[in-house]
C-alpha cells in the first residue's frame, strides 16, 4: 500500500512540476521577447486545447490505451515541443512569434490532457488497491503542488550567465525572466515520460455489451448533461473556470511593475514575483489536506461556494495591496488561493469520480477539464486580457535605480486596481447565483447514521455525497 502511494506521489510531483516551471512567470519572458501583447492568447491557448484534447485523450484512455501509458506518451510530445521553445529563445532575443506560439501550442495541447489522465491513473490504481479515493487521494495530490512550488522556486532563483550556473534572489538574470524556464519544463516532461512506464498497470474496463458508435467514441460522457444536478455543476464549473488563468497570466507582470516606482523598487516582493506567488501554491498544498473533512462535513455545494468566495478575496487582495505597506494584502490574496483552487478543482474531480460510471470515468474527467480549463479558462483569459489591455500597456521604463525595464503599467494610477475589482465582482455574482440555483442536500458522513438515499453505481451511498 505504501509503495502504491509513493509511486503515485512521484507521478503527481513531476506532473505539476512540469507546469510550475513556466505557468506563473511566462508573462515576464514574453514581455521581454516582444510578445507582451500576446500574453492573453498564450494562456487562452491552454483553455482552447482543453476544449477538445482532454476529452479525446479520455476517450483513448477509456477504450484503447492504458491511462498510465497514454500519460507518458503525452508528456513525451509536450516535452519535446517545450524544448523547441527553449531552443528558439536561445537563438534569438525576439523569436519569431508565429513559430514560437505554434511549438508552445503543440506542447500545451498534449500537456493539458495529462492533468485529467493523472487523476484517472491515481483513482484507478487506488481502486485496484481497494483504497478510499476521498481519504487517500488528497495526501497524494498535495505532492503535485509541492512539485509546482519546487520548480517555481527553482526558476525564481536559478540563472546561467557567461557559462556559469548558480542561484540568486532579486535578479533579472534568473530563469523566471528567460527562456530557460521552458527548458526546465521540457526536461521534466521527458523524465515523467520514462517514469510513467514503471507505474502499475491500469487495465481498460471492457463492457460485456456491444457499444454504439457514440459509446465507442466516449461521447456518451456528454449524456451527463441530462442529469440536472451534473448539468448545473458543469455550467458553474465553466463559470468558475473563467477565474483560473487570470492571476497565472497577470500576477507576475502586475507585481513586477512596482519596480518602476521609487517607493517599491527595492522591495522583496516586486523583485521576486514568482517567489511571492509561490505562497499561493504553499497554501494550495495545505488546503488539499482539508478537502476530505470539508467534503464529508459540508458537501460539494458548500465547498464550491467557499471556493467561489475565495476568488473574490483573491482578486480583491490584489486590487488593494502593494509590495510595501500593503504586502499583507498580497499575502492574504496568496493564502486564499489554496481554497479557491483546491476546493474547486480537486473536490470537483472527486465529485465527478463518485457520480459517474466506472466505464466512462476518464471521459467524464476529460469533460470536467473541457468545461473548466477549456471553455471557462479560454473565455476568462481572453476577457481578462481585453480588460487589462484597456487599462494597461507595456512600456520600457527607466527605474529609480537607473536600469531600464519593460513593464505592464497602468494608464493611470488606479488602472490595475479597477481591473482586479472587476474580476472580484464577477466571482461574487457567480457565487451568489450558484447558491440559489444548485439544488443539493448533504448529509454529513457519520458512523451508524443513515446518510441518505443517493446511491453510487455499486448501490451504496457515495461517501460524502448525498442528493
Amino acid at each position: 500500500m505504501k509503495n502504491v502511494k509513493l509511486r503515485l506521489i512521484v507521478m503527481n510531483f513531476l506532473e505539476f512540476a512540469v507546469w510550475g516551471a513556466y505557468l506563473t512567470c511566462m508573462s515576464n519572458y514574453l514581455g521581454k521577447a516582444g510578445m507582451g501583447s500576446l500574453i492573453a492568447w498564450f494562456y487562452a491557448i491552454q483553455g482552447i486545447v482543453s476544449i477538445f484534447m482532454p476529452a479525446i485523450m479520455g476517450i483513448i484512455a477509456d477504450k484503447f490505451i492504458q491511462p498510465q501509458r497514454l500519460l507518458g506518451l503525452c508528456h513525451l510530445v509536450a516535452g519535446l515541443f517545450m524544448g523547441c521553445c527553449w531552443w528558439m529563445g536561445l537563438q534569438s532575443a525576439t523569436p519569431n512569434p508565429s513559430i514560437f506560439i505554434t511549438c508552445y501550442t503543440i506542447s500545451v495541447a498534449f500537456f493539458m490532457p495529462t492533468i485529467a489522465l493523472a487523476n484517472t491513473v491515481a483513482f484507478r490504481v487506488l481502486n485496484e488497491a481497494h483504497m478510499d479515493t476521498i481519504r487517500d487521494f488528497p495526501p497524494i495530490r498535495v505532492f503535485g503542488t509541492v512539485g509546482f512550488i519546487a520548480t517555481m522556486w527553482f526558476v525564481n532563483c536559478a540563472y546561467i550567465s557567461d557559462g556559469h550556473f548558480g542561484f540568486m534572489l532579486g535578479s533579472t538574470l534568473t530563469f523566471q525572466y528567460s527562456y530557460w524556464q521552458f527548458f526546465v519544463s521540457g526536461l521534466l516532461s521527458i523524465i515523467l515520460f520514462f517514469y510513467c512506464f514503471t507505474l502499475p498497470l491500469c487495465p481498460i474496463i471492457k463492457s460485456d455489451k456491444r457499444s454504439s458508435l457514440v459509446e465507442s467514441l466516449g461521447l456518451n460522457a456528454f449524456g451527463l448533461f441530462k442529469q440536472s444536478k451534473l448539468a448545473i455543476f458543469f455550467i458553474f464549473s465553466m463559470l468558475l473556470g473563467m477565474c483560473l488563468q487570470v492571476t497565472n497570466g497577470y500576477a507576475g507582470p502586475y507585481i513586477s511593475h512596482f519596480q518602476a516606482m521609487a517607493e517599491y523598487v527595492n522591495s522583496f516582493g516586486a523583485k521576486n514575483p514568482t517567489l511571492l506567488t509561490s505562497l499561493s501554491q504553499i497554501s494550495e498544498a495545505l488546503c488539499i489536506l482539508a478537502i476530505p473533512f470539508f467534503l464529508r462535513r459540508f458537501g460539494i455545494k458548500i465547498v464550491m461556494f467557499i471556493s467561489m468566495m475565495a476568488w473574490v478575496f483573491r482578486f480583491g487582495g490584489f486590487g488593494l495591496g502593494n509590495p510595501g505597506c500593503g504586502l499583507w494584502l498580497f499575502i492574504i490574496s496568496m493564502v486564499v488561493y489554496g481554497v479557491a483552487f483546491d476546493f474547486f478543482n480537486v473536490s470537483g474531480a472527486l465529485f465527478i469520480e463518485k457520480e459517474t460510471d466506472k466505464s466512462m470515468q476518464a471521459s467524464a474527467q476529460g469533460l470536467f477539464m473541457l468545461m473548466t480549463n477549456g471553455l471557462g479558462a479560454t473565455i476568462g483569459t481572453l476577457s481578462a486580457g481585453w480588460i487589462i489591455d484597456s487599462f494597461c500597456h507595456w512600456e520600457d521604463v527607466m527605474m529609480p535605480n537607473g536600469k531600464v525595464g519593460s513593464f505592464l503599467v497602468g494608464n493611470h494610477p488606479s488602472s490595475w486596481s479597477i481591473a482586479w475589482y472587476i474580476f472580484a465582482g464577477f466571482a461574487l455574482v457567480v457565487a451568489v447565483t450558484f447558491m440559489c440555483v444548485f439544488k443539493y442536500k448533504h448529509v454529513p458522513d457519520q458512523p451508524n447514521i443513515n446518510r441518505g438515499t443517493a446511491t453510487d453505481i455499486d448501490g451504496d451511498a457515495p461517501d460524502g455525497f448525498v442528493n
